[in-house]
């Protein structure tokens, strides 16, 4: 059986990234089950109209952008919905002539003050567009882009190739798109990303179940219903696991610091951070549920340990040869789960550990450019391929490749982009909780059994921790986002 279908044996049915074709595929089928077009374009106008109402507020004035298709008939459809707004519609049918009533839309927004912000609502092209627009579309999308205004894109932001992620002559930047019923190709490639800002899956829209699979899928919060199971009202600690936490040195104590607070958000049954002897007492001083003992070789109690992590902080000048010949120990022989993280991926030689072992490594796109001698610019061009081959050369091992639209996967199977995050997570000290929160799961023996959706659970919770902290503050730190880790309403 593959890794697909032993998937869809056990009722989990992955949201796929699709080609144009295979969209159309499933519009066919859609029709052909006797949904009728007019009700999907309904729902989706009802869709896009409760997103933009959420990234707006009650004094913001919407210009609605709609052409002359499916894409501007959603747009129209958001209108009767948006009625705590302000709204202008703009229906284009001849680009020279909407620019100058564009600018007349966005000028008098500026020049009376009567609303405090404006947004764009894309709806001019779709996903048929596959040749570049004339000159007249291309001064339009350049208006909508020079206004300097956030953009809300439905289904692919206008003037981008959905299939190949090109630009067709000029595309629309967006802030937000919210692409109808799975993700396309072109919205993920290195180019299309630039163009996309935040992607939105409207799944919900009528169509019949998605007839096509693929190795690349989009992760959804219904991935995670009943993830975690009932703590009986018997347990102990002994139960949940102990994570052992090898981080922290001369100068970048505060990474083991908030690893080791994100493993305890995990709430496994213990944790014990290891951090060198440099860094014990800033480590010691900022903990008080985790023990914290000083590193010294094969000082890692491994008959103990239900998870390892190692990396996080160790990057002093001073670091001792000792400390990188045990990670490649830990990872070549330690029964228990091993995540190693920062500079501690620099260290391993590509091999596996011992049989059914779970292993995971956590690098961004620099980190990956080493590990496979490249640049960064040749793994952020072919993502998918860097983490089959990072996880082939060790082990298969489970790998998160971080940044926009994080990856989860291993050599072969099913390969995930997270849908949560944002930004601001582009700060020193969020990788290390994230890491932190992999161990902490992973140490519990229930959460070992399915080790990539526990992964996978991980990393969009860390997402979602940042999107729920960018609602409450603007100007949040690392600190903040260990906090919101695992709350119950992120869930």
């Amino acid at each position: 059986m593959t890794p697909q279908s032993a998937l869809t044996e056990m009722g989990f049915m992955p949201l796929p990234i699709i080609s144009v074709a295979q969209m159309r595929e499933w519009e066919k089928a859609t029709w052909a089950a006797g949904q009728s077009q007019n009700v999907v374009i309904k729902k989706v106008g009802e869709t896009v109209a409760h997103w933009v109402l959420k990234f707006t507020r009650p004094a913001d004035t919407i210009v609605l952008l709609a052409g002359k298709g499916h894409n501007g008939d959603d747009v129209r459809a958001a209108q009767p919905h948006l009625a705590e707004r302000h709204v202008e519609l703009i229906d284009v049918t001849d680009p020279k002539t909407a620019v100058p009533v564009l600018a007349k839309a966005v000028a008098s927004v500026k020049v009376t003050g009567l609303r405090a912000r404006t947004w764009i609502v894309d709806g001019l092209f779709g996903i048929g567009l596959d040749r570049p627009l004339d000159a007249d579309w291309v001064k339009l999308v350049e208006a909508v882009n020079g206004s300097r205004l956030p953009v809300f894109s439905v289904d692919v932001p206008s003037g981008l190739n959905a299939e190949t992620g090109e630009v067709e002559g000029a595309a629309i930047r967006a802030a937000v798109t919210l692409t109808v019923g799975a993700p396309k190709k072109g919205l993920l490639t290195a180019k299309g990303r630039a163009f996309v800002g935040r992607l939105i899956v409207a799944d919900d829209i009528g169509l019949v179940s998605c007839p096509v699979s693929g190795d690349l899928n989009w992760t959804q919060a219904s991935d995670f219903n009943n993830f975690f199971s009932r703590r009986l009202e018997e347990s102990n600690k002994g139960g949940y696991g102990h994570v052992n936490i090898c981080a922290g040195s001369l100068g970048y104590h505060g990474a083991a610091v908030l690893a080791t607070r994100a493993a305890l958000r995990a709430q496994p049954g213990l944790v014990t951070v290891f951090p060198q002897a440099t860094a014990y007492i800033p480590v010691a001083s900022q903990l008080q549920a985790a023990m914290v003992r000083p590193w010294q070789a094969r000082t890692v109690p491994l008959k103990k340990a239900s998870a390892l992590l190692i990396g996080p902080g160790l990057a002093a000048a001073d670091l001792s040869l000792d400390m990188k010949n045990e990670a490649r120990f830990l990872w070549g022989d330690a029964e228990c789960p091993v995540i190693v993280d920062a500079s501690a991926l620099d260290w391993l030689i590509p091999k596996a550990g011992p049989q059914g072992s779970i292993r995971v490594l956590t690098p961004h796109p620099g980190e990956a450019a080493r590990i496979l001698s490249t640049s960064v610019e040749q793994v952020q061009s072919d993502r998918l391929g860097a983490l089959r081959t990072i996880s082939k050369s060790y082990g298969d091992a489970i790998v998160v490749l971080k940044g926009n639209q994080t990856l989860v996967g291993r050599a072969s199977g099913p390969v995930f982009v997270n849908s949560t995050g944002n930004p601001l997570l582009a700060q020193g000290g969020t990788g290390d909780i994230l890491a932190g929160y992999i161990a902490g799961l992973l140490a519990q023996p229930e959460l070992q059994k399915d080790p990539l959706l526990t992964v996978r659970f991980a990393v969009w919770q860390h997402g979602l921790a940042a999107d729920r902290l960018c609602q409450v503050k603007a100007n949040w730190i690392p600190d903040d986002l260990v906090d919101y880790l695992g709350l119950e309403e992120n869930a």
